[in-house]
């Protein structure tokens, strides 16, 4: 299955002789047969994430998990679009969770993810609908204990942007023995030393170590680093409405102890360009270089998303009338995304070939810097394999008459 550009909603046909639309048709009755369920779809998808974590060999794996935005605003025949701010903001809420090498950030696997539409969320877990969580970060707690049931070998470690900064849920992911790294915001409250203060005033507090040199859009930047100890005491401040209809009170816990690791990011002139407040459960063991730089790891889940909604499936341009049509094709669409990756991650000669041909295929023009890229491999798959089932279906001379056919049609003068 490979999808059309946002022109031409759909799938791909293959040559096979058959009309697109009767590969349009057997994909509905796919996704509409009730023997084929989200857990039935998953369960390659969680056998290649074990096999790559046991090739990754690590002591560590970062499982980054994010939330995203399908757009059906323009699908109103689909039944179940779920309203997000406004009225005319609707679609569905795509929830996932990557696992990453916490070696060199390559993308490993999607074991789980779900997808909230208006009647309920669907998930890999579960093969039927289920009743919507009180926010997303509860979603998020039973996602990760489902991760952590899994037992991939290396200790996961939960690596979660600003929304995460929750210290209710800090303490319970604590308490339930889990590893977490969170971007936190700056005017967040910790204690350090002997008081009590806002983490950006603790940041200006601490001592720089210049890490590495990157380069940002083609700049060099340099990447400084520093850490301290602190302590989390603050309520939580849960947003959930009670019987009352108030949010419900400040809830006092436990005092959490956690390592601060601030990364700050300098062009050459010595201008700051970005500065990141991260918290995290993880070992002294692990050096604040290195937590900073797995949090750098997290973009991986925002390629992921690209992938799917922009640079190779077109997620929502896809016409599905149903939120568990919809959710069974993503997942179907997610196995091509690891397809990919695990050619992409290959080291031999073969491998390197075989991803040199897909990029000549595809017909993307690539930078210098990198020739090879997911979406490339991804057009070049379906036109390889629409190649050979090309030549299933027509002899050598046949396809050659075909092209001679579209060069003389215009009179002879070809």
């Amino acid at each position: 299955m490979n999808c059309t550009g946002p022109l031409a909603a759909g799938v791909k046909a293959l040559p096979d002789g058959k009309k697109a639309a009767s590969h349009a048709q057997a994909m509905g009755r796919f996704l509409a047969n009730p023997r084929v369920t989200p857990e039935g779809l998953s369960v390659p998808l969680l056998a290649a994430t074990r096999e790559a974590v046991t090739a990754d060999g690590g002591e560590y794996v970062l499982a980054v998990a994010d939330w995203s935005r399908v757009n059906d605003g323009g699908h109103a025949s689909k039944r179940d679009r779920l309203q997000m701010t406004h009225a005319t903001d609707v679609g569905d809420e795509l929830q996932s969770s990557l696992l990453v090498s916490a070696e060199d950030g390559a993308p490993l696997g999607v074991p789980v993810q779900d997808l909230v539409t208006a009647q309920g969320v669907w998930s890999s877990c579960a093969d039927t609908i289920s009743p919507k969580v009180s926010s997303p970060l509860d979603e998020l707690s039973e996602r990760m204990s489902w991760l952590e049931q899994q037992k991939f070998g290396p200790r996961l470690v939960h690596v979660i942007d600003r929304e995460a900064d929750s210290v209710g849920h800090l303490r319970r992911w604590t308490r339930d023995g889990q590893l977490w790294l969170v971007r936190a915001k700056g005017n967040s409250t910790v204690r350090y030393g002997n008081g009590s203060m806002r983490i950006d005033a603790v940041a200006k507090q601490l001592g720089y170590t210049r890490e590495r040199q990157v380069l940002c859009q083609g700049r060099p930047i340099q990447h400084w680093i520093a850490s301290a100890p602190v302590v989390l005491t603050r309520p939580a401040k849960p947003k959930k409405i009670g019987a009352d209809g108030r949010r419900q009170r400040p809830v006092p816990g436990e005092p959490l102890k956690a390592r601060l690791v601030v990364s700050r990011l300098y062009d050459e002139a010595g201008k700051p360009v970005a500065e990141w407040f991260l918290l995290t459960s993880v070992p002294e063991t692990v050096s604040a270089a290195r937590v900073a730089l797995w949090y750098d790891f997290r973009w991986q889940i925002e390629s992921f998303f690209k992938l799917l909604k922009q640079a190779g499936h077109q997620l929502e341009q896809w016409e599905q009338e149903s939120g568990g049509a919809l959710f069974k094709r993503l997942l179907i669409a997610t196995q091509a995304c690891i397809l990919v990756w695990r050619l992409a991650a290959q080291q031999t000669e073969e491998a390197q070939a075989a991803r040199q041909f897909l990029v000549r295929l595809s017909g993307r023009q690539m930078k210098a810097s990198r020739l090879v890229t997911p979406s490339a491999l991804l057009a070049g798959a379906f036109i390889l394999f629409a190649i050979l089932d090309s030549l299933d279906h027509s002899s050598i001379p046949e396809l050659r008459a075909f092209a001679n056919s579209i060069l003389l049609a215009n009179g002879g003068d070809g």
